[in-house]
């Protein structure tokens, strides 16, 4: 799965409304989504954030895109499995327990699996990315 098919709205240029966490209705009011996608988005939210590109939240984030441009090598999945569990844990401990966190290389792609437990309905899911 690639961000494409979380936010296939952000990469439409014909699109005529905002992606997670808000969305517009047919009677064009603001509208939160919530349960499996708002938790996949939030995911997604501190998977992409650089530390330091928030203002009043200057370490939120896990610098993921930073780990993105180094040498898919033997060395790099250890680190994003390491760095990935520590933001998450750190910055969704309320809503997930993060069980497992997989990065695997498949030729020139690293693919990150995420394994959570729900706290809400303890409920275990996962979220897969692919890089390239």
């Amino acid at each position: 799965m690639t961000v494409r098919d979380w936010w296939p709205d952000m990469f439409n240029e014909q699109a005529s409304s905002f992606g997670f966490p808000l969305a517009v209705d047919a009677a064009g009011r603001i509208s939160a989504s919530g349960g499996d996608e708002a938790i996949r988005g939030k995911i997604i939210q501190v998977l992409f954030t650089a530390p330091g590109e928030r203002v009043h939240q200057p370490e939120f984030g896990c610098g993921l895109f930073n780990l993105v441009f180094e040498p898919n090598d033997a060395v790099l999945a250890p680190a994003m499995q390491f760095t990935i569990g520590q933001a998450l844990s750190r910055w969704l401990a309320d809503e997930i327990v993060v069980d497992a966190v997989h990065v695997t290389s498949e030729g020139e792609y690293a693919v990150v699996e995420i394994v959570y437990t729900k706290r809400e309905n303890l409920r275990q899911q996962a979220v897969r990315i692919q890089f390239k």
